[in-house]
């Protein structure tokens, strides 16, 4: 088939769409992907069999909400051009359109014309992501508005893919029939994200978080946390890496504190590159709120430490109690600084217990193998693109799973 993934994202630092289609390209689909640029790269590449052709440049994520209008409409526009452009040459078979924001599926009007079938893919779930990110209330008209937008390109989809089962409840009594939903889970990708070993040689203690810098991530509690333990444990150090609106504010905070010679904050870095850094970890912290965006936001950075076999330090969210339990990971109440500190002092004292969570996390693991669950994916693309009806892909999906 000759397939067409429009994502507002650096391809090879977003883990989702890097799964999809490599899995595609590597059963012998033509896979082009139109995505975000850093400032030195190339406007196209081919990594690893996928076409990669960037569009537009991102330095930084948007922290205006006026700007971040602007850039995604402009990444719309520049998209939906390219897209009819390229159509016209290949006739694409299916358009795989990745959220947020969730109008981007709009891009994919003239292949649709042309009888392409069309995915929306929610990363997350966009009202409240908004929300969330530039602290609007759920009652407010820009809120509403974009409720209207989810219904309109939930409608413009031949199909939805939503990023984990309580936001599947969520849009399907809102805005998609269940027959036309589907969860597919961030899944590691065993290629990428396995237990290699440690390279590292030092006899520091290092504690990670790798991911966006949101304020739901909750980084500001997990530094506090970790100034609470360094004076005690002067042989630990705290590596974040990542860019987002909030990371200013943690750099700042971590001068406040005098951490900087046992903090570092580092600029993200490519899907490859963080597996490396993570397989060097003694210690991973995902430290969400509970009360906002992060508490129904799935994170896929536990699995993937799990698969490498790093032991996790987790907030209680609503989500993470959904999929994980105590014997999983070490679960601290969200946003308790002492709580956090305490179960980070327990579990670099206790080489056991981060066995125990090693041993567990990596059995678990398993369930959410790509590899294992890649056929569900397939499985409807291919319902998709035969014209397969509703019923047709549920049942697929669900001998799949």
């Amino acid at each position: 088939m000759n397939v067409c993934m429009v994502a507002y994202t650096h391809y090879e630092a977003d883990n989702r769409v890097m799964r999809y289609a490599e899995t595609l390209a590597a059963r012998g689909d033509r896979v082009d992907v139109i995505a975000l640029r850093h400032p030195n790269e190339q406007p196209y590449s081919q990594v690893h069999g996928v076409n990669v052709i960037r569009v537009q440049s991102r330095t930084r994520n948007e922290r205006m909400k006026g700007e971040y209008l602007l850039r995604t409409l402009s990444f719309l526009f520049r998209s939906a051009w390219l897209l009819a452009k390229r159509n016209r040459q290949l006739h694409y078979d299916l358009i795989h359109v990745h959220s947020v924001p969730d109008f981007l599926v709009f891009a994919a009007w003239y292949p649709k014309m042309r009888g392409a079938k069309v995915i929306l893919d929610v990363h997350d779930i966009l009202p409240e992501f908004y929300a969330s990110k530039f602290g609007a209330s759920k009652q407010s008209v820009v809120f509403k508005l974009l409720l209207l937008i989810e219904k309109l390109s939930a409608k413009v989809a031949d199909h939805v893919i939503i990023a984990n089962d309580l936001w599947r409840d969520l849009i399907v009594a809102r805005s998609v029939s269940k027959a036309k939903c589907t969860t597919v889970l961030n899944c590691p990708d065993r290629r990428i994200f396995c237990r290699k070993g440690r390279t590292r040689q030092d006899d520091r203690f290092v504690i990670l978080y790798p991911g966006s810098l949101g304020r739901h991530q909750g980084l500001d509690v997990a530094i506090r946390a970790f100034s609470k333990v360094s004076d005690e444990m002067p042989f630990v150090d705290f590596h974040i890496y990542g860019d987002g609106g909030e990371k200013q504010r943690l750099v700042e905070l971590a001068g406040e504190l005098r951490l900087e010679n046992r903090l570092f904050i580092h600029s993200s870095v490519s899907l490859r590159e963080i597996a490396a850094v993570m397989s060097n970890a003694d210690l991973g912290v995902v430290p969400k709120r509970s009360d906002s965006f992060g508490n129904e936001a799935f994170s896929t950075k536990i699995l993937e430490f799990m698969t490498i076999g790093v032991p996790l330090i987790v907030s209680e969210t609503k989500i993470d109690r959904y999929y994980f339990n105590d014997s999983l990971v070490r679960f601290v109440p969200s946003g308790d600084e002492d709580a956090l500190a305490s179960a980070m002092i327990e579990l670099i004292k206790n080489s056991d217990l981060r066995e125990q969570f090693v041993r567990n996390g990596l059995e678990c693991s398993d369930r959410y193998d790509w590899d294992v669950n890649k056929n569900a994916y397939l499985g409807l693309v291919d319902l998709l693109t035969s014209r397969g009806s509703g019923a047709d892909i549920k049942t697929e999906l669900d001998s799949c799973a």
